[in-house]
């Protein structure tokens, strides 16, 4: 049974709503628009999960992640996947080294990039299963294992993944087992006519916006202890529930449209992560109590990669994204 919040996680969430106001003023600095996107991302964070982005090149998707790790004060990595990337190029491997004066040698531990609070995965579905694998191992465990030593990650720990929709040949796709270990598969869409005329003029000056911190990494950890305290109401997880079981075509919940074009729905990590979600979601807002709208918000981002579409689907251009129904 999860208690109330007492004085102490209240004034954290007061402490979190305005670091929230004042890390949308300092990710302005960088990025134009995408509110949403940048909303779903510190939703992941503080339930300690993890995102894969998808968009066209050109969207900003790296500057964005810089620019939240800046305002985060989070160390911050990049990967660029490739065919030939290996898994040590990510965990990191063990060097052989003597020791001056001496002469002995001794192996020692290199640290690869994902040995950063914010790791990020360029164009993840680019390298083999080996590597991709490697990565996703990290993100479940938040554990490195080398040469039979095992290595803690720096915590918080955050991956964020990106694809590009376009281009699929030489690509080697996620399989849904390891897209699961997603919390959010985010849509960047392109700008408006407004927001694209100002990128222009903001990109092609001379000055940039400098971005200051707002949060350090031992008070993003409290924030995330403080998610999982806060009371979800019986009623907001049965709702949760019913709607991860909806996207399964032979379970009862299902609407006639999931059993027509969905061949597998979302397994039970979708409504942890609904929960979680909408409690970081209220705790965003500085509510002590998420409600279903909380769940709502969130439920596309968790759902949309958790349901596999089926050849019926295909041949009539149905989107995930349509056959995800909230009940009343």
């Amino acid at each position: 049974m999860t208690s109330s919040p007492d004085a102490n996680d209240l004034a954290l969430l007061d402490r979190l709503a305005t670091a929230r106001r004042e890390l949308r003023q300092q990710i302005a600095q960088r990025i134009v628009g995408q509110a949403h996107v940048v909303d779903d991302l510190v939703t992941a964070l503080l339930a300690g999960g993890h995102a894969v982005l998808v968009g066209v090149p050109g969207l900003a998707k790296t500057l964005l992640v810089q620019t939240v790790s800046q305002a985060l004060d989070l160390t911050f990595s990049r990967v660029q996947f490739t065919p030939d990337l290996m898994p040590s190029d990510i965990t990191g491997t063990e060097l052989m080294e003597e020791e001056p004066g001496t002469g002995k040698r001794a192996f020692r531990f290199a640290p690869g990039p994902v040995f950063g609070n914010m790791v990020l995965a360029d164009e993840i579905n680019r390298a083999p299963p080996k590597t991709q694998a490697a990565l996703l191992q990290a993100m479940q465990e938040r554990t490195v294992t080398v040469a039979g030593r095992t290595y803690d990650l720096p915590r918080p720990f955050f991956v964020l993944a990106t694809q590009n929709p376009i281009e699929q040949e030489g690509t080697y796709p996620l399989p849904e087992a390891q897209l699961d270990r997603f919390m959010f598969e985010l849509t960047v869409g392109y700008p408006t006519r407004e927001e694209e005329e100002q990128i222009v003029l903001s990109t092609t000056g001379a000055t940039q916006g400098e971005v200051k911190p707002v949060l350090g990494a031992e008070e993003l950890l409290q924030m995330q202890r403080l998610v999982r305290r806060l009371p979800a109401p019986p009623s907001l997880v049965k709702y949760a529930v019913h709607l991860a079981r909806s996207t399964r075509p032979d379970a009862a919940e299902a609407t006639a449209r999931v059993k027509k074009y969905v061949s597998w729905g979302a397994g039970p990590r979708a409504s942890q992560y609904l929960v979680l979600g909408a409690k970081a979601r209220a705790a965003m807002d500085g509510r002590a109590m998420p409600d279903l709208d909380d769940v709502r918000s969130v439920a596309k981002g968790v759902l949309r990669h958790r349901m596999v579409m089926n050849f019926q689907a295909e041949a009539d251009g149905i989107a995930t994204e349509s056959l995800i129904e909230f009940p009343s």
